[in-house]
């Protein structure tokens, strides 16, 4: 590591001399998603946005680079960091019920996913596979499958295990007719996705791959149960995302709420690394000046950045849902001008 050394001289000839060990960080990569996975590279004309996030299912019988998208390679090719989310829930199949398919010459039949999640009440609960019929290996026909088309693309990404784990289990989960609370859900998710990282580092991977898992960070003990030494030691980055859904949420106080209490909270292996902010947004209808809060997103990850714990180096903007750029003109411009500043250069 680089050392600079200082040595200072009074009036009368004494003298004292200290040193301090320094690094050069890289730039915070600037990033985006649009909604419904789609093809952004008009949006990124002029941009200096050097990270994506791109979401698929495992149900899904095209994960990589995904049905007709045949740009994500190219981006990935030219340098682009990819953040793909990979979800139990079930979604992007033609229906809901047992699979059967070949994977580089083997057979797989994989069960119908036997996990409902995101329980609010009044809502139709999405379903996914269940976190048991992971660790039972009913599910490593999924994995073989993702694994067979990341191989033959080629493009090392951050595989990013399930969207947000906080929103999925807030109100429950149900298993195989088993219902399972909120701590016991978070409990049962981190022997799942220790089991399919595990699984996938056994095999070959395209070079630069790094593994992670999401959370949407609102809920510290949920934060805490979900990440323990063991589970991060497998995995690469720390995850949370970020939104501002009122006129008196500032960039600094959204940014750093989760990190203060990964600050507090989690074991040395945890801090020790980086951030990857899959998500963050601004929703118009309550902040109102869109462009103006993403203005002062550069300053709050630099002030961030610059105290103690994990370092951010991605933020990728969800121009969907809550994030939803409107007008879009003026969000990407507030964009464009947000990554071409410090941190971000």
């Amino acid at each position: 590591m680089p050392r600079v050394t200082v040595t200072v001289r009074d009036s009368g000839g004494r003298t004292a001399t200290a040193t301090a060990d320094y690094g050069i960080a890289s730039p915070v990569r600037g990033g985006y998603y649009l909604s419904g996975n789609a093809d952004p590279r008009a949006d990124l004309v002029g941009a200096n946005i050097r990270s994506l996030t791109q979401y698929r299912s495992f149900a899904d019988g095209y994960l990589f680079p995904g049905w007709k998208k045949p740009w994500l390679k190219e981006l990935g090719a030219a340098g682009m960091k990819i953040n793909m989310v990979l979800e139990l829930k079930h979604y992007g199949a033609p229906h809901a019920g047992p699979q059967t398919f070949r994977v580089d010459g083997r057979t797989y039949t994989v069960p119908a996913p036997a996990m409902t999640i995101q329980q609010r009440p009044g809502t139709t609960w999405p379903r996914a596979y269940g976190y048991g019929q992971v660790l039972s290996g009913e599910c490593d026909g999924l994995f073989a499958r993702a694994l067979s088309q990341y191989q033959e693309m080629g493009v090392g990404m951050n595989l990013q295990l399930i969207s947000e784990l906080d929103t999925d289990h807030e109100f429950g989960t149900t298993e195989a007719g088993r219902a399972y609370t909120w701590a016991e859900s978070d409990v049962r998710a981190v022997q799942a996705v220790a089991y399919i990282v595990t699984w996938f580092k056994a095999r070959g991977l395209p070079a630069g791959s790094t593994f992670s898992v999401g959370a949407g960070g609102f809920d510290r003990a949920c934060y805490q149960r979900t990440h323990p030494e063991v589970l991060m030691a497998k995995l690469d980055f720390l995850q949370w995302n970020v939104y501002a859904t009122s006129a008196t949420h500032t960039a600094l106080a959204r940014f750093r709420r989760t990190k203060d209490w990964a600050v507090a909270d989690l074991g040395p292996v945890a801090l020790s690394r980086p951030v990857l902010i899959a998500e963050w947004g601004v929703r118009g209808a309550e902040v109102g000046d869109q462009a103006t809060w993403i203005g002062t997103v550069p300053a709050a990850v630099a002030a961030l950045n610059a105290e103690r714990g994990p370092r951010i180096v991605r933020t990728n903007y969800f121009n969907s849902g809550w994030g939803q750029l409107v007008p879009k003109d003026a969000g990407l411009a507030a964009l464009r001008t947000a990554y071409i500043t410090r941190p971000y250069v």
